[in-house]
Parts: C-alpha cells; structure tokens; sequence
C-alpha cells in the first residue's frame, strides 16, 4: 500500500494541524497526553467544536452531516489528532447508536435523533450487558412488553459506561415469548433516561474512579415510535453496531502515539547503568509492538475504505479488536516496567497548574498502574476477545 500522500491529503493534513493548533483547547490536549480522565463538559467542548467545524462525524453519510472524507482522510485525520493530544470523541451517539438509526430507523426517528447526536446536544449511553448476559448477550432479561402504544420494560443492565451522564440509552430488549430462541425474541428500543422510573447505580472500578454503572428499569413506559426497525430484528441491528464498536476499540493512532511517548519515558528511565530503552529485551518488547501495530494499521485502512463505501465493517472488526486491545494492554505493561516505582503512587493534584508540592516522577509515568488496571477491560468489553475468535473462526475459515 502506498502511504506517500497526493498534494491533495497533504493540504488537507495542512489544514487539519491548523484547525488542531488553533481550536483544540490546551488543557484538554494536556489531560488527554497525561491519560486523565476528561469530564463531560469537556468532552461536548471538544465535540462541539468539531461539530462547527463540519468534522464530528467522519464516517456518517454526507445526506446526515457526515464528511464525505475518504479513506486516507480518516487516516490523516486520526494520526494528526493523536498527535495533538485530541481526545476521542464518546463513540455511544455519534459512532455507535446513530449508524443503527440511518441504516434501520425510519425518517421521523432520523429528524428526531440525529441531528442532536451529531451537534452532541444529547448524551448516550449503551444498554447491552446484564448480569449472566455479556459474552453471551442473547440471554438478556430485560423484558420490554407492549401495552397500547407503549412498551413497559423492566429489569436491570450492567456497565453502562459513563450512563451517569447520558439523556438516551439504546437497549437491547427482550420482546419475545418465553418459547422463541434468543436471538429471534431481541428488539432495539430507545430510552429517554430521565423516566423516573430509571435509576442509575455507580460501580466504582479499580482505579477509584466512577465510569461504569447498573441502570434498573422499573416499569418504563417508553413510546412505541422508539423502536427501531421491527420487533425481533433487535439482534441484527446490535450486531452492525457491535462491528462499529469493535472497529473503534483498535484505537490504533492512540496507539501509535502512547509508543512515541513510551519510548520518551524509557528514554528518561535508569535501569542499572543504561537507560532502559538500550536494554535489548525491553526494546525487543516495544519493536514487537510496533510490528503487530503495523499490521493492524493495515487492516484498520482496509476496513475505513468499506465504511467509506457504505458498508458496515464485516469480520475484520473483529480481527481489528482482538490484536488492538492486545497493543494497548502491551503498551500498559511496558509503560508501568518503565515508570517503575513511580508508578506506585499517584497524586493527580500535580497536574494542576496552581499545585506547589512535590511531583512523583514524569508526567507519563504518575499514573501508569491505574491506565493499567483500567485497561485490563478492553480484551473484555465490545464482545470478549474469546467471543471474536468464534466470529472469525465461522466468518473467515468458515469453521
């Protein structure tokens, strides 16, 4: 594949650094550089830039905002992103919920939901997981049943990322008799979170931090006109919006970035005499990283050049999460080898301009255990790494 850029791509980096210098606030590229969290104003900050810009949603069809970008477009603009320290946008509306809606919902749900999702004047989250229903998603409970012109759905579904925040969640529901198999009895319904009869749990995660949730639905009433498409068709909508989630989770520019930034920090890292960047064993770990990086860079053009095309991201998704999530748990990895002691304690308070006390090692290093442990989540969620060596082994050898 030939990665020289035409005069054309390299004017459009040009243009993309340039909106980067001058409308991507500073202290949000400096939180995203350091791995901290972000809260939710800054994310709508960032996303509603870019949505002034026209630049939100890169791989949605022109006719609903998106850009018309090609392939190597999305690549530029990605790489040049990571680079700036440009977080990524909350995929649960703009690159997860709104592809269902303009392949499977109907007119008036496409002029009642996405021009919202694409200015992020509403936050979604997902409903997927319940307890005893992850991997094996088709053995939800949360029922949905119809009464007039409304579903009433009860029951309960587990991390919901960042559903603390969210106006919408798009559910997974169990619409069914009790005889029909799994995969036939599943509908796609849309949630208005501020029902009063929704409550929102928080599950604190290992790193202290409040990300994840249980949502209970308890008698919902939810309109009848928020279902999309038809009922029983909810599996196949979840499952070409799964392939999009997969597809994000590869995260490969980030990547490539956080590899940039490691070597840096091994660079400043004593091991004995040398620095731990001239250990051949540690540099042996970060060039096996780079290699299967590059692979997966390949395979991550090959599917933005379908999703350019209209279609939706087919088995390689899947190959895109697995070996992604495995990048990024190997970077953790070499990242707490390099920051070594440092990453034992973490005082997030040194990262703020006004703070007078004592910084605990390089910045890259502060908080390298908790970006580890956090991350331990990734081969997990967005369908197990287990789960999508299935989906290859029956879509590609056709076993």
């Amino acid at each position: 594949m030939n990665l020289d850029f035409s005069a054309e791509e390299k004017e459009f980096q040009q243009e993309v650094r340039e909106f980067l210098q001058q409308k991507l606030p500073k202290e949000i590229a400096a939180k995203t550089q350091k791995a901290l969290h972000l809260s939710k104003e800054e994310y709508v900050q960032w996303q509603q830039i870019l949505y002034s810009q026209g630049w939100a949603a890169a791989n949605w069809p022109v006719e609903y905002g998106g850009t018309g970008w090609t392939s190597t477009q999305k690549y530029i603009f990605d790489n040049e992103c990571a680079k700036a320290g440009a977080p990524d946008v909350i995929p649960f509306g703009l690159k997860m919920v709104a592809p269902v809606i303009y392949h499977f919902g109907n007119d008036e749900q496409k002029q009642r939901f996405l021009p919202d999702i694409l200015a992020s004047k509403v936050w979604w989250c997902q409903g997927y997981s319940e307890t005893g229903a992850g991997s094996d998603l088709a053995g939800l409970k949360t029922t949905a049943v119809k009464d007039g012109d409304e579903y009433v759905v009860n029951g309960t579904k587990t991390w919901t990322t960042l559903g603390q925040f969210a106006d919408w969640i798009f559910c997974l529901v169990r619409t069914g008799p009790p005889s029909a198999k799994n995969q036939e009895a599943i509908s796609f319904l849309l949630i208005n979170m501020h029902d009063p009869n929704i409550t929102v749990s928080p599950i604190i995660t290992i790193d202290g931090g409040h990300e994840v949730n249980e949502v209970h639905f308890d008698g919902v009433r939810v309109p009848a006109n928020n279902l999309i498409g038809v009922e029983g068709q909810g599996w196949t909508y979840a499952k070409v919006l799964l392939t999009h989630e997969r597809t994000g989770i590869a995260r490969v520019a980030m990547s490539k970035e956080r590899l940039v930034q490691l070597k840096q920090l091994a660079e400043t890292s004593d091991d004995g005499a040398n620095k731990l960047l001239d250990d051949p064993i540690f540099a042996q770990k970060v060039a096996n990283l780079e290699i299967d990086l590059l692979a997966l860079e390949y395979t991550e053009l090959r599917t933005l050049s379908a999703i350019s095309t209209g279609q939706a991201p087919g088995p390689e998704s899947s190959i895109l999460k697995i070996v992604g999530t495995q990048i990024i748990q190997g970077i953790d990895e070499l990242y707490v080898e390099a920051a070594g002691y440092y990453s034992m304690p973490f005082v997030p308070q040194q990262f703020d301009d006004e703070f007078d006390g004592q910084h605990i090692g390089p910045d890259m290093a502060a908080n390298s255990a908790l970006t580890y442990f956090n991350n331990r989540k990734a081969s997990i969620y967005g369908g197990s790494n287990e789960i999508q060596t299935n989906i290859i082994s029956k879509a590609v050898l056709g076993l």
